[in-house]
């Protein structure tokens, strides 16, 4: 399923979006922005209660918002040209597979949370690249129930706000997604990635170098969170999980489980099921190695563990797919690049790369001529400082 953004076109911006949104409902909106993410390292550990390492990116959904007299959303996709209706009223609320799950969920999940959810008009648009692992669904779940508790007069801390979206797409949409994406599109910060401790949502806000940026390459492959394959791996971890309390009765997930412990009861598990845990075990280790690394300046450790994390990924939790492990393999050597990996659920999207600053548009122009030619495919690259979380923004952006 396609969420609402499909794929952008332009960066129109807020001032377009203000002014569509006038000539289709004939009031003046209050305008959301929230970011899409990119995840540094700690890939399917979030719903494992491990830790993560997410910046938001400067790529955002927009939402318009204004009230409207009755008990319905109606919402205009301004990248798919598209205006779906939803009842308020109706019981119980039913997922269409369609986009507008997300709002729908989003809804949903607040009305459950007990805020009057008003009838509203939104329109909505993105320049967050669907289906790349760049979480263009939290980003629009994000701007989506900030915009909707602001014109219900409602407010929400920002760590319930992230809950109830995971929330909705997790119930609603159908996608057992961990809390990381929305967390990081409510939370995030201009120049500093989120060490996430997902089990306590405790978290720090560290400082990326300022001699480097992170470089997006998209393989242009789409991938589906509600999808069977990520679900796949969320059942195989927990069959890991109620393995292992058998030798291990204290442990709740994965995050519990130690290296050793693992090890010494690897004949207890299926081959397929270890792999799986092994994965989620050494990347929580490798999430706290970089942070501690970044702290320290050591961009060397960073970029090993970024490595691991992709072979990991590669290997025991077979997430990527040939066109990732092309991007990586194209990156790896490169003059100015620290680190390179696939981010994001898998089975296709994006690889994150640091590159030196003063390396970056070599780097691009090599990237973008070396995958061409592996694969016929023409890749987009995005080059993003680590930006802003949800913010109300004027028209005028």
């Amino acid at each position: 399923m396609e969420n609402m953004t499909g794929q952008p076109t332009t960066a129109e911006g807020p001032l377009r979006l203000a002014q569509s949104f006038a000539a289709r409902f004939a009031s003046a909106p209050r305008i959301f922005r929230a970011p899409g993410r990119v995840n540094l390292i700690g890939e399917h550990t979030d719903y494992n209660d491990g830790f993560v390492f997410p910046a938001a990116i400067d790529l955002y959904t927009w939402t318009a918002v204004a009230p409207r007299n009755e008990r319905k959303l109606r919402v205009y996709s301004e990248n798919l040209d598209e205006l779906s209706e939803i009842d308020l009223a109706d019981s119980p609320p039913q997922p269409r597979d369609h986009w507008s799950d997300y709002v729908h969920g989003v809804a949903v999940m607040l009305q459950k949370a007990g805020v009057s959810v008003r009838g509203t008009d939104m329109a909505v648009y993105s320049d967050v690249p669907s289906g790349a692992g760049l979480s263009s669904s939290a980003a629009l779940e994000v701007s989506v129930a900030s915009a909707l508790l602001a014109v219900s007069g409602s407010t929400l801390p920002l760590a319930q706000i992230a809950k109830l979206c995971q929330r909705a797409e997790n119930e609603f949409v159908g996608a057992r997604v961990g809390i990381m994406d929305q967390f990081a599109s409510c939370f995030g910060s201009e120049h500093h990635a989120i060490l996430l401790d997902c089990r306590s949502l405790e978290y720090k806000r560290l400082p990326l170098p300022d001699t480097a940026s992170m470089v997006i390459c998209n393989t242009m492959v789409k991938h589906e969170h509600s999808g069977g394959e990520y679900n796949d791996r969320r059942a195989q971890c927990e069959e890991g999980v109620r393995l292992l309390k058998q030798r291990f009765p204290s442990i709740k997930a994965l995050r519990d489980v130690s290296p050793a412990q693992l090890e010494s009861h690897r004949g207890d598990l299926p081959e397929l099921i270890y792999r799986r845990c092994r994965h989620i075990v050494t990347e929580n280790g490798r999430v706290v190695r970089t942070a501690e690394a970044l702290q320290k300046g050591d961009l060397r450790a960073v970029g090993e563990c970024m490595a691991e994390s992709h072979m990991s990924m590669r290997d025991d939790y077979e997430i990527s797919c040939r066109e990732l492990d092309i991007m990586v393999d194209l990156a790896n050597g490169r003059q100015g690049l620290i680190g390179a990996r696939m981010t994001g659920g898998g089975f296709g999207g994006c690889t994150i790369n640091l590159v030196r600053i003063d390396a970056v548009e070599q780097f691009k122009t090599a990237m973008l001529s070396g995958y061409h030619h592996a694969t016929g495919i023409s890749s987009d690259i995005y080059v993003s400082n680590a930006g802003a979380g949800i913010t109300e923004i004027s028209a005028n952006g």
